[in-house]
């Protein structure tokens, strides 16, 4: 029998130095990491950074993603770590995305603009499902492009 499948949506404040090469450096490290232990793991999800924050979706197995989001809290790049959601899904929403990361291009800077006038980007004051909506949309653009 097949376990069920859950969604996980946190957000954490970044501990990385503010240096751009060293923040590049280590965004890698933590996508390739991230990739490797969830394609292992069957999680999927995606990953954004933007203002100093980091918000991420991980679905799949509850066991699976409850180990990733603790090893998350262990990371010292993560700092404030915050659960925001943790529900049962009959599907994925990123079913291609070993992990993905959204953050980066001109067209989602321009989005995170409007968000960002109405909320500062603080995921604090952001529901799990608005994050994950997010996500998810910005997500089907990256595919598209």
């Amino acid at each position: 029998m097949a376990a069920s499948m859950y969604r996980l949506v946190y957000y954490s404040r970044n501990h990385i130095a503010h240096d751009q090469a060293l923040f590049a450096s280590n965004i890698q490290k933590i996508l390739e990491k991230s990739r490797i232990n969830n394609q292992r793991d069957e999680i999927t999800g995606a990953l954004l950074f933007n203002a100093g924050c980091f918000a991420q979706v991980l679905e799949g197995p509850l066991d699976k993603v409850e180990a990733a989001f603790e090893r998350i809290q262990q990371d010292e790049r993560h700092g404030d770590v915050s659960l925001l959601a943790l529900d049962p899904i009959s599907r994925r929403s990123f079913p291609n995305w070993a992990m993905g990361f959204i953050g980066t291009s001109d067209i989602q800077a321009k989005r995170f603009a409007g968000i960002g006038a109405s909320t500062g980007f603080d995921p604090s004051r952001l529901s799990g499902d608005e994050i994950h909506a997010l996500l998810r949309d910005l997500a089907i653009e990256e595919e598209a492009a």
